[in-house]
């Protein structure tokens, strides 16, 4: 049980990216007073929670109407994960786990940016959706294995609000290379995780023989 918390734990805060998120938050919050950044970490975190905790409760279901199988979603996930950790380990932006430059000229018109983009894609992007139906439809109905998993979502979630309400001395205390290390550290330990998802997909589907 211990591993799966670490291997949600670390799968989730690589693909939700706390600091990353708190970084980018406090640049887009430069122009707006501490109640008003408040309102609006609370806000895009209690979104991106009900998301996000809404693909791990129904997530499963849509992949049996769809009629995808589970070694078919840790091939894909592991895939999707790979190319986010990729990023992550060489320090590049993509649109999986960040905003786009199309996205970030529609915010700065905005005064709110609490649903868009702060819960999503920030938050509640593609990987950390991905990632949450993975994990869960990897559990194959242990409920102790899911609440273990939706318990590891809501740590990561918990700490992005935080970071979220200190950004600007995080950003101040971190900075770039700060930032830029803890990237790459998590982005390590998610492409050998991805890898994994791979293998185990690709050995459960039965093409090996």
């Amino acid at each position: 049980m211990l591993e799966t918390a670490i291997v949600a734990f670390t799968t989730f805060f690589a693909t939700i990216g706390p600091v990353d998120v708190a970084m980018i938050y406090a640049v887009m919050t430069r122009d707006n007073d501490a109640i008003a950044k408040k309102s609006m970490a609370l806000r895009g975190t209690a979104i991106a929670s009900i998301v996000l905790i809404l693909f791990a409760l129904v997530g499963e279901f849509i992949l049996s109407t769809l009629g995808i199988s589970l070694a078919a979603l840790k091939v894909a996930g592991g895939i999707l994960l790979l190319l986010i950790a990729i990023d992550m380990v060489f320090a590049r932006s993509s649109g999986v786990t960040s905003t786009t430059d199309d996205e970030n000229a529609e915010a700065d018109n905005k005064e709110d940016i609490s649903v868009f983009p702060l819960a999503t894609p920030l938050i509640a992007g593609p990987g950390a959706m991905g990632a949450i139906i993975l994990l869960m439809a990897n559990a194959q109905d242990d409920v102790l294995t899911q609440i273990i998993v939706i318990s590891a979502l809501l740590v990561v979630l918990l700490m992005t609000l935080i970071l979220l309400l200190l950004a600007n001395p995080v950003q101040r205390l971190l900075g770039v290379t700060g930032m830029h290390v803890i990237s790459r550290i998590f982005g390590v330990l998610l492409s050998a995780l991805s890898i994994q998802f791979m293998f185990d997909g690709i050995r459960e589907s039965g093409l090996l023989g």
